[in-house]
């Protein structure tokens, strides 16, 4: 696939970050799963970093317990850089997603009988220095990879089997519904945790929790 401007570089984490990825899957994707929280694509500060989805760097390697080499992508964005775990940004997005599931279920083990991430999208785009979601490319840039993505999501859920599919943020849970439609599973959403949502600033963990609980995910 190619990207034009104002597109300038395309990051792909499962490529330059796999090492750290596959361990990732291996020990979180290995058995069936009851629920699946789908995100957008990677941030520049976390799975662009680490390979793990939301993968804010001390969430990833103090509570996942995960680790590895990350080489730099083919084109490396200068405002942009890759630098693995030795990354200081902390993705905000990331650290209060984990953050939840750390303070609710105790050790990522815990979490992950029952739950799993996932990324829709395993692409990150820049103009320069911002970051570019999806949902921003054009029509005919974006359909081929949303057909790609929408494969993928299918693969994904008939390995894990899940009785739930919470898109985080109202756009990753319009693609599940499409491309998810006829299957017996629930579809639902959490508000996204991005620091650039004033409601999630004003207290993500309690209203995701909130809204878990009144779709039925979670037990109050």
């Amino acid at each position: 696939m190619r990207f034009a401007p104002p597109v300038s570089h395309v990051y792909d984490p499962l490529s330059y970050a796999w090492p750290v990825h596959q361990a990732y899957l291996a020990r979180y994707a290995a058995t069936p799963k009851r629920v699946v929280f789908l995100g957008m694509n990677p941030g520049p500060f976390g799975m662009a970093q680490t390979g793990v989805p939301f993968g804010e760097i001390a969430s990833v390697r103090d509570w996942l317990g995960l680790s590895g080499e990350v080489a730099k992508p083919a084109r490396e964005n200068p405002k942009r850089p890759v630098e693995g775990f030795a990354c200081t940004r902390s993705e905000v997005s990331g650290r209060r997603l984990w953050g939840l599931f750390r303070e609710r279920f105790g050790t990522a083990e815990a979490f992950a009988r029952e739950h799993f991430v996932a990324n829709y999208c395993p692409l990150a785009f820049f103009d320069g220095g911002r970051n570019l979601t999806p949902d921003k490319l054009p029509a005919a840039e974006a359909a081929p990879l949303m057909a790609a993505c929408d494969a993928h999501l299918v693969e994904l859920v008939e390995a894990l089997q899940p009785e739930w599919v919470i898109g985080i943020g109202a756009w990753a849970e319009q693609r599940a519904a499409a491309a998810l439609a006829g299957r017996a599973l629930r579809i639902g959403r959490v508000l996204h945790p991005s620091p650039a949502s004033p409601a999630a600033n004003r207290g993500w963990s309690p209203a995701a929790t909130a809204q878990l609980v009144a779709l039925g995910v979670w037990p109050a």
